[in-house]
């Protein structure tokens, strides 16, 4: 289909990254896009090339573009390898291209470049690459994308085994409700089972500041009417859409000190295997493109995977 969306696979050679592509290939949603898979190869700096002045040096330069020339049959490799596993899993060969990008401005600048060059219906990427540092739950590269990719939705594959369940986490905001959107226009239809989630913060105890602080409980009602409204409306969309409306769950959890924690909770409670959150709710700070509750959704269910919309 000449006008058939696309999905930007980021991968690095790694088992990680490999790990992506087979949730890809698992992921039926994912069979009506074209898949990208794309990695940026950074191969010897340009810095070294002037070390052939003399015998030495050109020896050393001989031995590292051997060594990129090694790294770059590395990467050829694992990129067929993940084009098979994708034609396993039911893809047509001309549903699948490989782009091996020579590295330009930087591996992260270099991916939103063509992301914007290519207008892709979402990027699919994991938390940590292959040289992220042990401890670290996001990358640096994850981490400058995160905060700068605001063009299209990100899909953080997570280790956990996904299934056909969505959380999908609604404040109200413009962004929760173009989530929405972007999970009726492409899991509609396909037998998935959502549950539908709003938090209402209250320390509860938590907060030793705070000891006794809680919403007050007419500001609890009036913010629960609200949503049931939100709620009824959101799944006549999702019903319209494709989806049972016997499989949409709700649900509103009061008195959390931690959103994020409480939609995390409430997903791996009710065996949600993906999380669907807006990149900004309605208390976001202006100038980030990236909300609290979805940043720490993300280093909170370190293992879940998780669409920003």
């Amino acid at each position: 289909m000449a006008n058939q969306k696309k999905l930007l696979i980021l991968v690095d050679g790694s088992e990680r990254a490999m790990q992506t592509v087979q949730y890809v290939g698992q992921t039926q949603p994912f069979k009506a896009f074209k898949l990208v898979l794309f990695y940026v190869f950074s191969g010897v700096p340009q810095c070294y090339y002037d070390m052939e002045k003399n015998d030495i040096n050109r020896q050393a330069m001989s031995q590292l573009m051997g060594w990129e020339a090694q790294q770059k049959k590395i990467i050829e490799e694992f990129m067929q390898k993940a084009r098979t596993s994708l034609l396993r899993a039911g893809f047509a060969e001309d549903a699948l291209s490989i782009v091996i990008h020579q590295r330009e401005a930087g591996i992260a600048r270099d991916i939103l470049k063509e992301v914007e060059r290519e207008k892709y219906a979402a990027v699919v990427m994991r938390r940590r690459g292959v040289g992220a540092l042990e401890g670290l739950i996001v990358g640096s590269v994850a981490a400058k994308l995160f905060s700068q990719l605001k063009s299209c939705p990100i899909i953080i594959a997570g280790e956990s085994p996904t299934n056909q369940k969505l959380m999908l986490a609604i404040d109200g905001s413009p962004s929760s409700m173009k989530a929405v959107d972007f999970v009726a226009e492409h899991v509609g239809g396909r037998n998935y089972s959502i549950g539908l989630v709003h938090v209402l913060r209250g320390y509860g105890g938590l907060a030793p500041e705070e000891p006794d602080f809680m919403m007050p409980g007419e500001y609890i009602e009036l913010e629960h009417n609200a949503m049931m409204h939100i709620f009824s409306d959101t799944r006549e969309r999702l019903v319209k859409a494709g989806f049972d409306d016997e499989k949409i769950e709700e649900r509103i959890v009061t008195g959390a000190y931690s959103r994020a924690l409480a939609i995390v909770r409430e997903a791996e409670a009710g065996g949600y295997g993906t999380i669907v959150a807006g990149r900004r709710g309605l208390s976001r700070v202006r100038g980030f493109f990236m909300g609290s509750v979805s940043s720490k959704i993300i280093h909170i269910g370190r293992k879940m995977t998780v669409w920003l919309v």
